[in-house]
């Protein structure tokens, strides 16, 4: 059977770095065995699920390469987790329940009180029929949960290694709930077995939830799926993740940090395993490199630091060739190969190619900070035309002169023709500025 596995995130916010590394690690191992990814969104929940959350969701995925073969929508399959629930009930896997939170929060804190586990301890199975049709006649709506087995649920994680469960320590979850809702532990189930979902890859906070849902899938007579359940990924600071936060959100990566897809991508792909933390040149490397076997079960970090140095290896070893269409989309279409391969090497973001455009092609103020040195190179500047030994000739003479060398001889020259105190290398921007506004700005004049 081929691979098919899935994502199934909710548009109920953006998507952070969390939730792409968990689609990441299905991508890359699907495409590794040359199976099928699908995006399926999880939006059952109608009061937070927004059509504006879910095109965010999409266009993250298009720009990070995750492309899908399937898509799916839980809102569309209302009425098969109703003829699901209603199999249930008919063979008595499925039974109302009345209480409400509060009640239930009762129910646990007393049994936390007295040593014991803060399960359901189903009450509701003692109903009879004839109170069960009282509470609905007066208007009660019941909540509707799965009966567990208690039978062992042990499987093979692909991460964690074996697992088991005794089936009597765990809660029977709920199914519905009392507005007709259906929730994620059974949505999930129904789509995986209807869809024949081969594997399921997600955060180990799911475990609890896999050893209840397999009895669901056992319930449906339906295959159960493999799994693998990945450490929950912090910020470098400890801190967990929340999408509905905005933390670490790919949109703010892309939109506000400047950074490249390429460089999320291979951060996220190995972070937390035995593999270097450095920049892929390609999904496709990522992709051939990609074993559970490396994944390690303490939580990674995602570290900025790491982001932003990934990101500007991958800038260094852009081609102009790569960086045209984005000059284009950036109105940035008189930036030829010459000036890409002078800046690029100094960049981080790529957005920082406008910056030295403006630099060396509009109006500056230039930083005099060393008048006599700048009065002094204005005057031995030599002619054009310049090269990129133009800068070294001249700045060997004017050292030789002043008897300025290092920081004391660059710095100066550098504020004064560009207002930066770091950037490309001078001998490379020096031609690019051009003698006509290099002389402007040595002579302290807006050029």
């Amino acid at each position: 059977m081929s691979t098919l596995v899935r994502i199934a995130p909710s548009p109920t916010g953006f998507l952070h770095v969390g939730n792409v590394r968990t689609a990441l690690m299905n991508w890359l191992f699907t495409r590794k065995q040359g199976g099928k990814f699908m995006l399926r969104l999880d939006d059952t929940d109608m009061e937070r699920s927004t059509q504006a959350f879910a095109d965010a969701i999409e266009r993250d995925f298009k720009w990070l390469g995750l492309s899908w073969d399937m898509f799916a929508k839980q809102s569309d399959r209302f009425a098969r987790y109703k003829e699901v629930l209603e199999q249930f009930k008919a063979v008595g896997r499925a039974y109302p329940c009345f209480e409400n939170q509060e009640e239930l929060a009762l129910k646990r804190k007393s049994q936390l009180s007295r040593g014991l586990p803060p399960i359901y301890n189903r009450d509701a199975l003692k109903l009879t029929k004839d109170e069960i049709d009282a509470k609905i006649a007066a208007g009660q709506k019941p909540h509707w949960r799965f009966k567990l087995n208690d039978t062992p649920v042990v499987w093979d994680d692909l991460v964690q290694g074996h697992k088991s469960f005794a089936g009597s320590a765990l809660s029977d979850p709920v199914l519905v709930r009392e507005d007709g809702v259906p929730l994620y532990t059974f949505c999930s189930v129904v789509d995986d077995a209807d869809m024949k979902i081969t594997h399921v890859i997600r955060g180990e906070d799911h475990v609890a939830n896999t050893a209840v849902q397999i009895q669901i899938w056992e319930a449906m007579n339906a295959p159960v799926p493999t799994f693998a359940h990945l450490p929950l990924i912090t910020l470098a600071s400890g801190e967990e993740l929340s999408k509905r936060l905005g933390s670490m959100s790919v949109a703010g990566l892309r939109d506000e940090m400047g950074v490249e897809p390429l460089a999320i991508a291979s951060l996220l792909a190995k972070t937390g395993t035995s593999d270097a933390i450095e920049a892929a040149d390609s999904m496709d490397e990522l992709v051939n490199s990609f074993d559970f076997k490396k994944i390690g079960r303490s939580p990674p970090k995602f570290d900025t630091k790491d982001l932003m140095r990934i990101n500007a290896r991958i800038i260094h070893h852009m081609s102009y060739a790569q960086a045209a269409p984005r000059l284009a989309g950036m109105g940035l279409t008189a930036v030829d190969e010459k000036f890409w391969n002078a800046v690029h090497q100094n960049m981080t973001q790529f957005n920082e190619i406008k910056n030295w455009w403006l630099i060396a092609n509009e109006k500056l103020a230039p930083k005099i900070e060393d008048a006599e040195l700048i009065k002094h190179a204005a005057a031995t500047l030599p002619a054009a035309p310049w090269d990129d030994t133009t800068w070294g000739t001249w700045t060997k003479a004017l050292g030789t002169a002043t008897g300025k060398s290092g920081k004391a001889l660059f710095m100066p020259l550098r504020l004064a023709l560009t207002g930066q105190e770091h950037g490309p290398e001078m001998k490379m921007m020096l031609p690019l500025i051009g003698e006509a506004r290099a002389k402007a700005r040595l002579a302290g004049q807006t050029a």
